[in-house]
């Protein structure tokens, strides 16, 4: 018998019973449906979580917080360090930070802020790959970079009134409303009180840049970026390393020449891992965003396998009206298989027409599911949030996704359907080939 005929052969008995194979597509299509929906829920979650991750942080970028000394404890990150990282292959810039340890006043016209202040090595902040919302990098010493959210926290004098709203948010009224760019602002740094008067000394900047806007909507950058030569200028004036304001318990540390804020960035995402892996092995405190994503991705890989199974459960539970079906299927034709064998027909080709046919059950089942999962995710994407909002008064992250559907789960369920559905239609098909000729002719089966 040709593959032609066997399909015609399929179909026709189909046709015979519209109904009863109507009901065991539908059951089959709503176990494949139940299984890619039930999956997607840890894909998207996944989704979500990674890209808001790589949102946040950039992924080539290692972060190092200090050397394992021989002690077992770890030391500042120095100048050696930072030569040491920056001769291992595939690293593109290796940025180094100070902080300054107070926040000095800054002050335009009659307007003032207390700002984080940082000193920034430009030169490999700009081969990292930093870019600015405004104006040029620093060439002199006496100029400096701001954050893109400092102007938003220069503030006029308020003669006691609240200058801030309920959300912490500086009023409008009290903003500085001007440019910055190109303007002269006084840096205004303590040294503590001596003789019951405050010692305080007055450096003029040029703010001559202001960085990129933050990645995310909530994140801020209110600070200040100086030259070294101005953190040398702050630490003569208090007589202490990266200008900490002394008191009654203050020790001398000589820690002016050491980073607090190191990061390594690899040339691209497949070196990330390597050179992680070298600064562990020479006992550095490291963390990049590819390691979290490794994490990540184990913990969600184990919740996608359960929720697969717990789904395949339901295409199980249908595969016994599959069953039934094809069941039924060779009793009522047994008078056709015994025609069939009369004539000479192969059993095996008996029992390929009976799979053929709860394979097709299969097929048309899983499209169908398909189709209904992608329907149903839409409908979870767009509504479960509302519905959420509405019933909690909370307002759900941006970007949250609580399903998604990528064409290798697609393809893990249609596997998994029409392989159960060849499983079911396995010994009705096995026992329509032991079928008795002269019973069959006189439908005694």
């Amino acid at each position: 018998m040709r593959l032609k005929d066997r399909f015609s052969f399929v179909g026709q008995n189909i046709k015979k019973n519209k109904v009863r194979t109507f009901m065991t597509i539908l059951a089959t299509a709503m176990g494949c449906a139940f299984l890619i929906v039930l999956a997607s829920i840890g894909y998207g979650l996944q989704q979500t979580v990674v890209d808001d991750t790589m949102e946040q942080q950039i992924v080539t970028q290692i972060d190092v917080h200090g050397h394992e000394g021989k002690d077992g404890n770890y030391q500042p990150l120095t100048v050696s360090d930072i030569e040491y990282m920056e001769s291992i292959e595939g690293v593109k810039a290796v940025t180094r930070k100070k902080n300054l340890q107070q926040m000095p006043v800054y002050q335009i016209e009659d307007y003032q802020i207390e700002a984080e202040t940082v000193v920034a090595d430009f030169p490999s902040e700009l081969k990292s790959g930093l870019e600015l919302h405004e104006g040029r990098l620093p060439k002199e010493d006496n100029e400096i970079v701001v954050g893109y959210d400092f102007a938003n926290y220069l503030h006029s004098e308020s003669d006691g009134e609240a200058i801030y709203d309920e959300e912490g948010k500086l009023k409008k009224e009290y903003q500085y409303k001007g440019k910055l760019i190109g303007k002269t602002i006084k840096m205004t740094v303590s040294k503590g009180e001596e003789a019951g008067k405050e010692q305080t000394q007055t450096i003029p900047l040029k703010i001559v840049g202001m960085t990129e806007k933050p990645t995310r909507e909530w994140m801020e950058d209110a600070k200040v970026y100086i030259s070294q030569q101005v953190l040398v200028e702050v630490e003569a004036f208090t007589g202490t390393a990266k200008g900490v304001i002394p008191d009654s318990d203050y020790e001398a540390e000589d820690d002016s020449n050491t980073f607090d804020d190191v990061k390594v960035y690899a040339k691209n995402l497949e070196g990330v891992e390597a050179i992680s892996k070298q600064l562990d092995n020479a006992n550095y405190a490291t963390y990049s965003v590819v390691s979290e994503m490794k994490q990540i991705n184990v913990l969600f890989t184990i919740a996608k396998a359960g929720l697969i199974l717990v789904g395949t459960i339901a295409i199980v539970i249908a595969s016994i009206g599959i069953y039934n079906t094809m069941t039924m299927a060779v009793t009522e034709r047994a008078p056709d298989i015994g025609i069939m064998k009369a004539i000479g027909a192969n059993p095996k080709t008996i029992k390929q027409i009976f799979l053929l046919e709860s394979s097709y059950i299969g097929i048309i089942g899983a499209i169908i599911g398909t189709i209904v999962a992608y329907g149903v995710s839409l409908l979870v994407n767009s509504g479960l949030p509302l519905i959420l909002e509405m019933a909690f008064d909370e307002e759900l992250p941006e970007g949250l996704k609580f399903s998604s559907i990528p064409a290798t789960l697609v393809l893990i369920a249609v596997g998994i359907c029409l392989l159960v559905t060849i499983l079911s239609g396995m010994r009705p098909a096995k026992r329509a080939t032991k079928i008795d000729v002269l019973k069959a002719m006189r439908r005694e089966v």
